[in-house]
């Protein structure tokens, strides 16, 4: 049944009938628990809540089915308008994006030059980006960008998943440069060609990577809410003698709050990934897709 449930809503995800009905609506059915809104000032407020409890944030002005290079220059203004939100603000987040909201699919010169006007953006306010990964099709070529980048940018990082056989040669390959990267275990459907398709794989080759990333003294983000893993890296960090600031816990928006704050009060980096924006449909399946518990959590609003 987990696995239905988990496959349909992958598929709705990507369904785009639906979410242009869940824009019309809004945020509804507890989308909002995951959602901080759909304005910049709903998202600045959530973080100065945040900021206020000890935690630090990566935003992310959320789209999806971005098909023409207005729509993608529009997802673009939205970012640089969220650098800017911030800095006025004074709070204490960064950014998150993904390059096919700002036209990866239409043109990479595209993308790339919405990627470097945001970068440049973040950069005067000593500000730092994250490339979030998307689906498999997409990955050599982010990769492939993000190297690029880095030939101009160093305050931009990208995200490894863990679930792809590919990863553990790709945090080696990117070593070299220093990479600033989000470890996670993965959100996408994959076929078994290309991904593990058991979960227990996954968590092995999650211990790995985060494992291998910190030893290469790099700075690591460990993206989860899975308490083993949490406590496993805790015990990396302590037995090679790894400072707290070389790396950082990241969970999403309305997940686990309470073991987000234990984190913080034990002493070390928490970062709340917050997404906001009314293209938020797609985003809120995968949450329902992850962890079956969401699913009773909305079915509990949509009958309240």
């Amino acid at each position: 049944m987990e696995t239905v449930m988990r496959n349909m809503f992958l598929k709705l995800a990507k369904n785009r009938p639906a979410n242009k009905l869940a824009k019309r609506y809004g945020l509804r059915f507890g989308a909002q628990r995951f959602v901080a809104g759909e304005t910049i000032k709903h998202s600045i407020d959530a973080v100065k809540q945040l900021n206020a409890s000890g935690r630090v944030v990566t935003l992310d002005h959320l789209g999806e089915f971005v098909f023409t290079e207005e729509e993608a220059k529009e997802s673009a203004t939205m970012c640089l308008l969220t650098l800017d939100a911030i800095h006025q603000a004074g709070v204490t987040a960064n950014l998150s994006l993904k390059m096919t909201s700002l036209g990866l699919d239409i043109s990479r010169e595209l993308c790339m030059r919405n990627m470097r006007d945001i970068l440049t953006r973040a950069r005067s306010y000593g500000n730092f980006v994250r490339i979030d990964m998307e689906d498999y099709a997409h990955c050599q070529m982010s990769l492939d960008i993000y190297r690029e980048l880095r030939q101009e940018f160093d305050n931009v990082g990208i995200v490894i998943q863990a679930y792809l056989y590919r990863t553990e040669q790709d945090i080696a390959d990117l070593n070299e440069l220093k990479a600033n990267l989000r470890l996670v275990k993965g959100a996408y459907k994959e076929s078994p060609k290309v991904a593990f398709p058991e979960k227990a794989d996954v968590d092995n080759n999650f211990k790995t990577i985060i494992r291998q990333h910190l030893l290469n003294g790099n700075y690591a983000a460990i993206a989860t809410h899975d308490e083993a893993m949490i406590q496993y890296a805790k015990e990396i960090v302590r037995e090679y003698g790894i400072p707290n600031d070389r790396f950082e816990f990241q969970m999403l928006y309305g997940i686990c709050e309470d073991l987000q704050k234990k984190l913080v009060a034990e002493g070390y980096k928490v970062r709340v990934y917050v997404p906001y924006g009314n293209d938020w449909f797609g985003y809120f399946m995968r949450r329902l897709a992850e962890r079956p518990a969401n699913v009773w959590f909305v079915l509990k609003n949509m009958f309240k």
